[in-house]
């Protein structure tokens, strides 16, 4: 089931929508160019910011050619931190995960994962009950070994229950089977997933009684 766009925009026409921060004459560089070196540079298992300044050093010459860089001058460290400290995180994974689904495709009735994961070292309160940390929820195909989607979480912001169902809302996908964990198990979320015409596997713990009671009756029932 692939989705078929007509006049497809390559990655760095779609990276044009991400809005820049800088004032104009710190421009130097077209905000375009840098995400696409740290994309490739990521692509590349070059992860942190030296690591993206390694590659970057690495390929300098392949990066000038292809991107008819002027002056033969690249971004430099300050410059590559700066876009990277400033940028709108969920800004750009919009722009960047409209591009990738053009080029994505699943098949009928595959399962697919959603799941949400701390961040490590993000946790500011660790001893408190109601804890602030960054979160990842993404949609994982254990087909393909592949995540199709991901948006980062505040949880001093936002649930993770809400926008697990704006994910499925946004996603052009029908027929697939979603797979979520526990803290998903509300009918507000199933009927989202109905109405998109998908169908869903959920967990349920014992914490909520008369839905888990109903079902090891069901199993004793089948037995």
């Amino acid at each position: 089931m692939e989705r078929v766009q007509e006049n497809k925009k390559n990655l760095y026409e779609h990276l044009k929508d991400v809005k820049d921060f800088r004032r104009w004459q710190w421009q130097r560089h077209e905000l375009p160019i840098v995400l696409l070196i740290v994309i490739m540079a990521t692509l590349s298992w070059y992860i942190w910011i030296r690591a993206i300044w390694d590659f970057k050093d690495k390929h300098k010459s392949e990066l000038i050619e292809i991107f008819w860089i002027e002056k033969n001058r690249l971004p430099n460290f300050a410059t590559i931190w700066r876009i990277l400290k400033n940028l709108d995180f969920n800004e750009f994974n919009t722009v960047f995960q409209k591009w990738s689904i053009e080029y994505m495709w699943v098949d009928l009735w595959e399962w697919l994962w959603v799941d949400g994961k701390v961040i490590r070292g993000t946790v500011e309160n660790p001893n408190n009950e109601y804890q602030k940390y960054t979160s990842l929820v993404s949609v994982f195909s254990s087909k393909r070994k592949q995540v199709l989607w991901v948006w980062l979480v505040w949880t001093d912001k936002k649930s993770e229950i809400p926008v697990v169902k704006d994910l499925i809302k946004d996603l052009w996908l029908e027929w697939v089977i979603f797979t979520i964990d526990a803290l998903h198990c509300q009918t507000e979320t199933t009927k989202v997933i109905i109405e998109s015409k998908n169908e869903y596997v959920l967990w349920v713990k014992w914490n909520q009684k008369n839905l888990f009671n109903a079902l090891k009756k069901t199993v004793k029932s089948e037995k």
